[in-house]
């Protein structure tokens, strides 16, 4: 059996490490990981790792498969008024927690598809989000195919099929038109070649794609949010306008987009994240082992490396009044330095080592 995915062990960017109480630290765990890190004008000013390295990208690409399904006339679902609106955009772009409002987006695709939610190919899931999945269980619920977290990509690509004309049925194959439609556009907005296909967690096509592919691939949206309308300037948009439907409360990648307005991020199963800046900057990052606990700080961590969160990368800074955006030093501190609990009480922290 062939491997993708590189064979080298990618570099330390991490470690957590708890106080002994004698001026020294235990390492308790040292987390390996691939960064890549792009400036404005492209470049790739960080590597950690190989990115070139093809990767498993799971819910990051998210964005870019809703650019796709808005190309192959998603609008047209949604009648004569103006095409899908930037909040339930949003929606298809997330991998949501379960939130009724999320949920309620949900069933707003699938309504102005015709459809109703068992015509969803995801599986049947709990909320990932705490609290929903909390407040579901207690309320005696169980799983079900809208809670899955990625059922408000599989409501866009269903309305998709829709109003292309395309059998609903089967919509997940890779062969179906959607998935060759969107195939097309992640290779166009990555640059790259696919050449492995397998399958993600929620049942629709995993393309795989190098990391910093995935990294050029954001970037691209977030550039066009000041732009003409366009597909990639309207996810961007949406993204940036409704934070809280793409994630959750708490989740990593909507309190990223919190802190820091100028900002598009996404997350992903299996320790992928990636966000890029309106002024081009963007990191993507995959951590070896799969876990999530590092892949936000180690990302906020390289955001700043390269300068994406100083004063002058504010859009709009240096032509003219300073601008109203400023990026929030404690959501982003919290982001990137996460405390270790001992018996309810911080007792050390995650830290990244300085990529570069």
């Amino acid at each position: 059996m062939s491997e993708s995915g590189g064979d080298a062990a990618p570099p330390v960017v991490a470690w957590i490490e708890r106080d002994t109480g004698d001026d020294t630290v235990l390492v308790e765990s040292r987390i390996r990981g691939t960064v890549v890190g792009l400036d404005p004008t492209g470049a790739v000013v960080l590597a950690v790792g190989d990115p070139t390295a093809v990767i498993s990208p799971r819910s990051t690409v998210k964005p870019l498969q809703a650019v796709g399904m808005l190309l192959a006339g998603l609008d047209a679902a949604f009648g004569p008024g103006g095409g899908i609106p930037p909040e339930l955009l949003a929606i298809v772009s997330s991998s949501h927690s379960g939130e009724p409002e999320q949920l309620a987006a949900v069933r707003a695709v699938l309504a102005a598809a015709g459809c109703g939610e068992d015509a969803l190919a995801c599986p049947a899931d709990l909320p990932i989000g705490r609290l929903a999945h909390e407040r579901h269980l207690a309320a005696g619920g169980g799983p079900e195919r809208l809670l899955m977290n990625c059922s408000g990509k599989h409501a866009g690509m269903i309305a998709t099929c829709v109003a292309a004309g395309w059998p609903v049925a089967g919509y997940t194959a890779p062969a179906h038109p959607l998935q060759r439609r969107i195939r097309a556009t992640i290779e166009e907005l990555t640059g790259a070649t696919i050449e492995s296909t397998a399958v993600d967690g929620c049942g629709a096509p995993l393309f795989g794609v190098p990391l910093l592919g995935l990294a050029r691939g954001l970037r691209g949206i977030a550039l066009a949010a000041a732009g003409p309308s366009s597909p990639r300037q309207r996810v961007a948009v949406a993204m940036r306008a409704f934070p809280e439907l793409v994630g959750g409360p708490g989740r990593p990648d909507t309190e990223l987009m919190l802190a820091v307005p100028w900002i598009i991020a996404k997350d992903g199963a299996e320790g992928v994240t990636v966000a890029a800046t309106a002024t081009g900057y963007a990191v993507a990052v995959k951590i070896e082992d799969g876990s999530q606990r590092a892949a936000m700080p180690v990302l906020v961590t390289a955001l700043r490396r390269i300068g994406a969160l100083d004063p002058g990368a504010v859009p709009g800074a240096g032509t003219g009044p300073a601008p109203a955006a400023s990026p929030d030093v404690g959501r982003l501190d919290a982001l990137s330095a996460p405390v270790v609990l001992g018996g309810g009480v911080p007792v050390g922290r995650l830290r990244c080592s300085s990529p570069g």
